[in-house]
């Protein structure tokens, strides 16, 4: 699918206040001058890891932060996106500009939408909702995760009418898959994002070495605590007998046995735009493109899950290539600032997803810090945008980028 195809719409994506684009630099000056105040929270996206170790437990931060084996894969996914450079043209005019874009369906202010992140709650207790307050507030779109600290009926009246898509993570037990559907379709999350690259938990060093996995202690599963699916195979309610439901959980989450052939079922379960998440390879590309999906994510799950995989931005332009206009190609994994977001849009990604940055926003400080993040990003993006030359983000193409160091 196209941007311009028109699935089933969404909620309409909210206008965009100016300052909310690189206005917001002209802003933070402003209160610099007037207040003598600054930001509350870094400017530099790449810095907020180091701010939010100095506020998170070790077990809560090493969760967020860490990868899977020695980090190899996190690390190619930062050195993919060093590989190619912006090559800024002059004179052209860029003074006025947009960033808007419909995919599959959804009007986006901009082409970016907050990744699924699970267990939010460990690092601020605002959790889930915070983030999807400050994504509508923007006009971004939001992807909530099914290990949720909050139920996703909660999370859907946080956003209003923001945009909002559901991602799953297909349980062993079908009874239990196909009540979430149905509950994420009641709440109108329009879109699924089905994730296919976490069948088990990669190997974790960090939560390993802290012997930290928040779903062992109830958070993150609140979206199945409250299933009536899930419930009906305890013993006890979960309110009487926690562990017995963390059990419950431990058996059905983790599904390494599902093939291709079963996208048909989640075809018969789901009506609206189905996207597959964790695509790096072209032949994969094209078989999601002939079992009838609507979009795929390129991503290696940010590193999380096999170490030494290749950077997810040197797998795009061969995904893209695969698909052409067949499927809406998204993209996640390594994605810091705004000038990432205009590479992996010029090398064929129609949105980009956005995680670890809007989590340590999140950390610091809430909704506030959520909504700090996405505007940085929003700002440098159509900085960069326009610097380089460009008044919207579908003149990017790869003529905007040179490959270095091959």
């Amino acid at each position: 699918m196209t941007t311009d195809d028109a699935t089933e719409p969404g909620p309409a994506a909210a206008a965009v206040p100016t300052a909310a684009l690189s206005g917001f630099q002209d802003e933070i000056y402003l209160h610099g001058l007037l207040e003598e105040r600054v930001p509350g929270y870094p400017t530099d996206l790449s810095a907020l890891e180091d701010a939010a170790r100095e506020v998170l437990a070790p077990g809560p931060f090493g969760y967020v932060a860490g990868a899977a084996g020695t980090g190899a894969t996190l690390r190619a996914n930062r050195a993919a996106f060093d590989r190619w450079a912006i090559v800024p043209r002059m004179l052209r005019d860029v003074s006025v500009r947009d960033l808007s874009r419909t995919v599959l369906g959804t009007r986006l202010a901009a082409p970016v939408l907050t990744a699924p992140v699970g267990v939010l709650s460990i690092v601020h207790e605002e959790a889930e909702p915070a983030v999807a307050r400050a994504a509508a507030a923007l006009g971004l779109g939001s992807v909530l995760s099914t290990a949720s600290s909050t139920p996703m009926e909660e999370v859907a009246a946080a956003a209003g009418d923001g945009p909002r898509w559901y991602q799953l993570y297909w349980a062993r037990d079908p009874e239990v898959t196909a009540s979430l559907l149905a509950r994420a379709r009641a709440a109108g999350f329009t879109h699924l994002v089905v994730t296919l690259d976490t069948g088990m938990l990669g190997w974790r060093p960090r939560d390993l070495d802290q012997a930290y996995l928040p779903f062992l202690r109830s958070t993150g599963i609140a979206n199945y605590l409250t299933d009536p699916a899930f419930r009906a195979g305890l013993a006890k309610p979960p309110e009487e007998d926690p562990f017995g439901a963390v059990a419950h959980w431990a058996g059905m989450f983790s599904n390494p046995a599902l093939t291709w052939a079963d996208l048909a079922w989640l075809r018969e379960h789901w009506d609206g735009p189905v996207v597959l998440k964790g695509i790096v390879h072209a032949d994969d590309a094209r078989r999601a493109r002939d079992a009838g999906m609507d979009g795929i994510v390129v991503s290696n799950h940010g590193g999380r899950q096999v170490d030494g995989a290749l950077g997810a931005l040197a797998a795009l332009p061969g995904v893209a290539d695969a698909v052409g206009a067949d499927l809406a190609v998204l993209f996640d994994s390594g994605v810091r600032t705004g000038a990432d977001i205009v590479k992996a849009l010029a090398l064929g990604a129609e949105a980009v997803l956005v995680g670890r940055p809007y989590v340590y926003g999140l950390a610091l400080g809430g909704e506030d810090g959520v909504r700090h993040v996405l505007r940085c990003l929003l700002a440098e993006l159509d900085l960069t945008l326009a610097l380089s030359g460009h008044a919207s983000v579908g003149e990017l193409g790869r003529d905007s980028l040179v490959q270095q160091g091959v």
